[in-house]
C-alpha cells in the first residue's frame, strides 16, 4: 500500500484529507510540526509528503530540506496560504514536487499526487543509478532486461576501481555509460576526463595522454602535464581504443601493468591511481584474432566487460527515451511539447535505428524545430528520417506521400492536387467527366482548380 504522510498544524485540514486519501487506498500517516512530519517520515519511509509552509517552530521549508536529505526519492507536495513569489520560487528550487495554494481544490491536489507518485515510480524504473544531471545528459533509462543487467553491472563495478572495457554500436551511449560508473563511485568528486584515441595522430596522442616536458618538440613551448597526471584519482575514458598505434598500445600496457608513465621529454617516471574505461565499437576479441590489437592490453582492458545493446533489440525502451528526450528537447527550444502522436511513436519503433540513442535524439530534434503545438506527429520528422519508409508499404500508413520523380516526401495536398490536374489533363478539362473520374462535386473542382490555379490550356 502507498503511503503518504500530511504534515499541517491545522488538525482539520489534516483529518479531511486523511478521511480522503484513505478511502482512495493509501495509508495516511499525520503530524502538525516539521519536526514530528520529518521522523514520521524518515522512519517509516514513506512514499509522499505533503506539507504545509507556516507551521509553529520549524517550517515546511525544513522538512522538504530533511526529505529531500535523507530520502531522496521521496516527492513533496507543499500548501500555502501565502500566494507570495518568493514563496513559490522557494518551494520550486527547494525541489518540491508541486506546490498547491489554500484553500485547497481537492481535484488539483488529487493531481499532484497522482504526478508525483507516477513520478517517483518512474524515478526508480528509469534511474537506478545516482547520476549527476549537471554533467551529462541522463539517457540512462529503461525497462528492457538488456538496460537492467547493464545498470546492475553498473552498480556493482562502481564500487571497484578496476578497469572496465564497453562495447557497443556508435551511438548506444558508452560514454554516459562510463559517466556513470564514475558518478556512482566514491570518487565522484574527483575529475572525468575522455579523449578520443581516433581523433589525433601518435605523437600528439602520446603528448596529450602523458604529458610533455618544455622543448621537448616543437611548438612544446611549456610543460604539459597530460590529462594522465590532471585526472587523478578519478576517472579517465579512452573512447574509440581499438584505433590506438601500436606504439601507443605498448605505452598503455605499461601503464595499467605497473601504474607508471613517462612524459614525452622527460626520465621521470610518474605514477597514476586514475580508473581507465575504455570503450569500443569494434569486437576487441576479434581484433585480437585478426593481429589487429594486442592480446595482453585487451586482457589488461577487459576486466570488466559490460556490452551495450543497439537501440533495435531493446524497443521496449524507446517510448521511455521518447518521453525523456522530449521533454529535454522542450526546454532546450522553450517550446511545451507534450509528447508525440501515437502514429508517430508507431513510426519511430519500427525503425531500426543504425545510429541508435544518438540518432533518435536527432530525428527527434529535428522534429521539434519544425513542429508546432504541444505534440509531435509524422509530419514533423525530417525527410531524410521519412524516406527510410518512402519504398515501405508502411509509407501511406504514417501518410508519407512520395513523389517518384524525385523520392522527395510531399504534403497530400499537394499529390491530390497534381492528381486532379492529371486527370483534368486527360479530359481534355471536361469538368463533368473529371468530376466523375475523381468522384467529387463539381464545386469541390472548381476549389481544387482555384487552389492550383493552372494555366488552361489554349
Amino acid at each position: 500500500m502507498t503511503q503518504m504522510l500530511i504534515a499541517d498544524d491545522d488538525v482539520a485540514i489534516c483529518k479531511t484529507l486523511q478521511l480522503h486519501y484513505s478511502r482512495s487506498g493509501y495509508d495516511v500517516l499525520l503530524a502538525h510540526n516539521a519536526e514530528d512530519g520529518a521522523r514520521e517520515a524518515l522512519e517509516n519511509h514513506v512514499d509522499l509528503v505533503i506539507t504545509d509552509v507556516r507551521m509553529p517552530g520549524a517550517d515546511g521549508f525544513s522538512l522538504l530540506e530533511r526529505v529531500r536529505r535523507d530520502a531522496p526519492g521521496t516527492p513533496v507536495i507543499m500548501m500555502t496560504a501565502f500566494h507570495d513569489l518568493d514563496t513559490t520560487v522557494q518551494a520550486m528550487q527547494g525541489g518540491a514536487a508541486d506546490y498547491i495554494l489554500k484553500p485547497l481544490d481537492i481535484k488539483e491536489l488529487d493531481s499532484a499526487v497522482d504526478r508525483a507518485i507516477h513520478q517517483k515510480n518512474e524515478i526508480v524504473t528509469r534511474r537506478p543509478l545516482t547520476v549527476s544531471a549537471s554533467t551529462t545528459p541522463q539517457l540512462l533509462v529503461g525497462q528492457s532486461k538488456a538496460m537492467k543487467d547493464v545498470f546492475k553491472q553498473i552498480a556493482m563495478v562502481a564500487q571497484n576501481p578496476v578497469t572496465v572495457l564497453i562495447q557497443g554500436e556508435s551511438g548506444t551511449g558508452k560514454e554516459l555509460i562510463a559517466r556513470a560508473v564514475h558518478q556512482s563511485s566514491p570518487y565522484s568528486m574527483q575529475p572525468f576526463m575522455g579523449v578520443n584515441c581516433g581523433a589525433l595522430v601518435e605523437s600528439l596522442l602520446e603528448s596529450e595522454m602523458f604529458g610533455h616536458e618544455k622543448g621537448a618538440f616543437t611548438g612544446a613551448v611549456s610543460t604539459n602535464p597530460g590529462k594522465i597526471h590532471a585526472v587523478g584519482e578519478g576517472t579517465l575514458f579512452l573512447d574509440e581504443i581499438s584505433e590506438l598505434s601500436s606504439g601507443m598500445q605498448s605505452l598503455f600496457l605499461r601503464l595499467l601493468e605497473s601504474r607508471e608513465y613517462i612524459p614525452v621529454g622527460s626520465t621521470k617516471v610518474k605514477t597514476s591511481q586514475a580508473r581507465f574505461i575504455a570503450a569500443s565499437n569494434v569486437d576487441l576479441a576479434n581484433a585480437v584474432a585478426n593481429n589487429k590489437f594486442r592480446e595482453d592490453l585487451f586482457y589488461r582492458l577487459n576486466v570488466v566487460n559490460i556490452q551495450l545493446p543497439p537501440l533495435r533489440e531493446r524497443r521496449e525502451d524507446i517510448p521511455l527515451l521518447v518521453d525523456h528526450l522530449v521533454q529535454r528537447i522542450s526546454r532546450d527550444l522553450r517550446k511545451n511539447f507534450q509528447g508525440l502522436s501515437a502514429k508517430a511513436m508507431e513510426c519511430l519503433m519500427r525503425y531500426d535505428w543504425p545510429g541508435n540513442v544518438r540518432e533518435l535524439d536527432n530525428v527527434l530534434m529535428k522534429a521539434a524545430v519544425m513542429g508546432t503545438g504541444n505534440t509531435l506527429s509524422c509530419g514533423n520528422f525530417p525527410d531524410d528520417f521519412c524516406a527510410h519508409f518512402k519504398e515501405s508499404e508502411e509509407a501511406e500508413h504514417f501518410g508519407f506521400e512520395v513523389n517518384p520523380m524525385s523520392g522527395d516526401l510531399l504534403p497530400l495536398r499537394d499529390i491530390e492536387q497534381d492528381y486532379v490536374l492529371k486527370v483534368l489533363d486527360h479530359t481534355g478539362w471536361h469538368k463533368g467527366e473529371a468530376c466523375k473520374i475523381l468522384g467529387i462535386s463539381r464545386p469541390k473542382l472548381e476549389r481544387h482548380i482555384k487552389n492550383t490555379q493552372p494555366a488552361k490550356p489554349h
